[in-house]
């Protein structure tokens, strides 16, 4: 050990600890564990309660040495000798005493806690401290429970099997209040579900005094056992979240819930589908996860399958575009499952219009048909009337039934007749494909396009009946004089299937804007992009904002942005389709003096150039885009960091809980011609980066940097970072730009991505709160 800890540890000499602070951290480390150990004996002895001087040694050596371990990342060597200095406190009281004071034990287990759980990415660590860190949750003061709570969450996120042997002991917490703790069980669930099992009526009764978060996690851990197909937990389930789908703030995470036990277990929602509807009137946006259970429940017996039916019917010819493509698929479900209810002409009815109210009408009619007619002697094949003559005897909906009748049998002798005469077939023509795209998309008139979210649905993602909606038979030597003047028609009509493939591979790397627009600057005009995040889960970061690019190359973008319009399509996209005169008149607005048309360009190259797709990555990279989106292969869509990392947003979302913290040196300037480094300790959470000296995180130097004040946060140019900046990175406010490095690379990447979502969470808190104040 060294010569200053024996003299101040084995003489207890309090005028000489302050010395300890004088040595370099790599002086001292090889006498920590010996230090550590001491340390636990006088701790240990009958009169340290009372020993003023003793206490203040301790609690001195104690700071000196997790300083040391921290800053030479040595935790692994001494874990041993802090995890039994720790488990030796719970031999004393550690309960507060009538003056509200922490008992001396008290105060070594917190400092020895945060040095040990700080490491909770430390499996090794985590193995020796885990079992003793549970015991705490019974004992002490609630801020220490409260801490421990916080390291423990984190430690599931890390390595949940080395929490799931100990899950009725947290479980036990919980029920007596520790609901921080409620984070850990949708992590520890899949390992060890029986406790949870065992008590999860009483887990469901903490809901009402939960704060919302911890209610997003109650939701998660029971998304979790509805995906383990556990029969009691369903029984548990259900009725639990029927009565909360009121609340609009988890009605979405509810139905994801529902929708799973659905697609196992659907007659156990059958007997609620009355109050689903009830959720569906009262929230519109809803109609696409009720559609689903609603065909899930339609599956299984004929009798659920005609009220499931005429739900989804309704819902076709009153809710909004997009929802639509969701309900014909459930329709169509149901009547490939039950196909006596429709009959085989109930495909039929489907490409007879392209208004979704139209057909919803025609399968109202038929429903009633099928309905009537169910008690008549009805073929065998398809339900109808054996008999045209028959329909008279239908009573009061006669005339209607007659009119289906003679459009399905119309449309039958018009199929039949084309397929005797191909020069007469009839195509879908691509303005017709417009009146559907007319009503997703916004134009703006200063030179922008957006395409909204049904975008972001692949075409072998739709219903086979959508699809035949937009293809009908094509002609390959009958052509309109227009096809034949429409380069671009031909052109991608040639290379679909390539097209395609393309821009299915290229969504993963590059994302799609939602919105473009072109401005005119002074030497050229630019794009401006607007990406929105495709799921706006409960902690969205662009749920009520965008992430704005700005690009000096506008054209690679708006070739992209045709392809991936294209790939939506089963036919060929025309110059006259609405989507394709927006990205003409974004091309056009870019061309001075219109040198270069929109159709050339895009019939010469059929793709971009890979540099200029090089290009447009390197920009995403140099604004940090991949820092707060990623793509979700699960999902097929970018989404932004907080919804395809769910697990790690209550994290971050909780107050006063760093995201990162540690020493990074900053730049000063004094004068023009001096600069100097200065090193300090930063602690980044909530909405603020806080500057603190460098060797203590206590007394904060100055004011924090406010993030909803931060414009940008880059990593330093590359031909700067050549010469003197390896691994620095820039902080960009409205009057002053920070200078940072870090002790690597890899430790400047860590700043520079929770620095970017935190300022985009800070900045989509803002919006909220003047949405909400408007």
């Amino acid at each position: 050990m060294h010569q200053l800890f024996r003299l101040v540890l084995g003489q207890k000499d309090l005028s000489r600890a302050g010395d300890l602070f004088s040595l370099d951290d790599s002086e001292i480390e090889d006498s920590l564990t010996e230090a550590l150990e001491q340390i636990k004996i006088i701790s240990s002895s009958s009169d340290y309660q009372t020993n003023n001087n003793d206490q203040a040694v301790v609690e001195i050596c104690i700071t000196r040495i997790t300083t040391a371990i921290r800053e030479t990342e040595s935790i692994e060597k001494h874990a041993k000798a802090l995890v039994g200095l720790w488990d030796s406190c719970l031999e004393h009281s550690l309960r507060p005493s009538g003056r509200d004071e922490d008992p001396p034990h008290a105060k070594i287990a917190s400092d020895i806690m945060s040095c040990i759980l700080q490491n909770y990415n430390r499996p090794p660590v985590m193995a020796l401290a885990i079992p003793i860190a549970v015991r705490f949750l019974h004992r002490g003061s609630r801020e220490l429970r409260r801490s421990l709570s916080n390291y423990l969450c984190l430690a599931a996120i890390a390595k949940a099997e080395l929490l799931a042997e100990h899950t009725e002991v947290i479980v036990r917490s919980i029920l007596q209040g520790n609901t921080m703790l409620l984070r850990v069980l949708p992590a520890v669930c899949e390992e060890q579900p029986q406790p949870i099992h065992r008590h999860l009526t009483g887990l469901l009764a903490l809901m009402p005094q939960l704060e919302q978060p911890e209610q997003y996690h109650l939701l998660r851990l029971l998304h979790v056992a509805a995906r383990r197909r556990q029969v009691e937990v369903v029984q548990k389930c259900v009725p639990f979240l029927i009565r909360h789908l009121k609340d609009a703030t988890h009605n979405d995470v509810i139905l994801n819930i529902l929708t799973e036990i659905s697609g196992y277990k659907p007659a156990a929602l059958d007997s609620f589908l009355p109050r689903l509807k009830e959720i569906g009137e009262r929230f519109p946006g809803l109609i696409g996860q009720l559609a689903r259970i609603y065909g899930a429940v339609g599956l299984v017996d004929e009798e659920r399958a005609r009220s499931c039916l005429l739900y989804l019917v309704s819902q076709l010819a009153s809710t909004e575009h997009s929802s639509h493509h969701v309900l014909l698929l459930e329709i169509r479900r149901i009547t490939e499952a039950f196909s006596g209810i429709l009959g085989p002409q109930s495909r039929d009815i489907f490409r007879m219009s392209n208004s979704f109210t139209t057909i919803a009408g025609l399968l109202s009619q038929q429903l009633e048909t099928s309905r009537a007619g169910s008690g008549r002697k009805t073929s065998t094949e398809n339900g109808f009337p054996e008999k045209p003559g028959e329909a008279k005897l239908l009573g009061p909906g006669n005339e209607d039934q007659d009119k289906l009748q003679v459009k399905i049998q119309a449309f039958e002798d018009k199929k039949l007749a084309e397929g005797s005469a191909p020069g007469s077939i009839r195509r879908h023509s691509l303005g017709q494909v417009s009146k559907e795209e007319r009503k997703n998309i916004r134009f703006n008139r200063n030179s922008s396009a957006s395409h909204p979210s049904i975008l972001h649905i692949a075409p072998e993602d739709l219903p086979e009946m959508v699809k035949e909606d937009f293809q009908e038979e094509t002609s390959e030597t009958t052509r309109s004089p227009v096809e034949y003047q429409d380069k671009l028609y031909l052109h991608l009509k040639e290379n679909l299937g390539k097209v395609k493939a393309y821009a299915t591979e290229i969504a993963r790397k590059i994302p799609v804007p939602d919105q473009c627009t072109i401005e005119d600057t002074v030497r050229s005009c630019v794009a401006k992009l607007f990406f929105t995040c495709s799921l706006k889960g409960h902690y969205c970061l662009y749920s009520k904002s965008s992430f704005i690019l700005i690009s000096q190359e506008p054209q690679p973008w708006i070739q992209i942005m045709l392809l991936f319009q294209q790939s939506l399509f089963p036919e060929p996209l025309s110059i006259q389709s609405r989507s394709v005169q927006f990205l003409r008149a974004l091309w056009e607005k870019t061309q001075a003096g219109a040198t270069h048309s929109f159709e050339t360009a895009m019939t010469e190259s059929t793709f971009p150039q890979q540099k200029d797709l090089d290009q447009v990555q390197l920009h995403l990279e140099e604004v940090r885009f991949f820092d707060v989106f990623g793509f979700s292969e699960a999902a097929g869509a970018w989404q932004c960091f907080m919804c395809n990392n769910p697990e790690r947003a209550s994290v971050i979302n909780q107050d006063g809980q760093p995201l990162i913290e540690g020493k990074l040196k900053e730049k000063q300037v004094r004068w023009k011609f001096i600069k100097r480094w200065k090193t300090r300790y930063f602690t980044l959470a909530g909405n603020q980066l806080l500057f603190q000296k460098g060797k203590s995180k206590d007394d904060p130097e100055d004011a924090p940097l406010e993030l909803s004040k931060v414009q940008s946060v880059k990593a330093v140019a590359k031909k700067r970072r050549d010469r003197s900046l390896p691994r620095a990175f820039e902080i960009f406010t409205d009057n002053k730009t920070y200078v940072f490095k870090a002790k690597d690379e890899k430790n400047a990447e860590e700043w520079l991505q929770c620095l970017s979502v935190a300022v985009a969470q800070a900045k989509e808190r803002e919006n909220r709160e003047v949405t909400t104040y408007l």
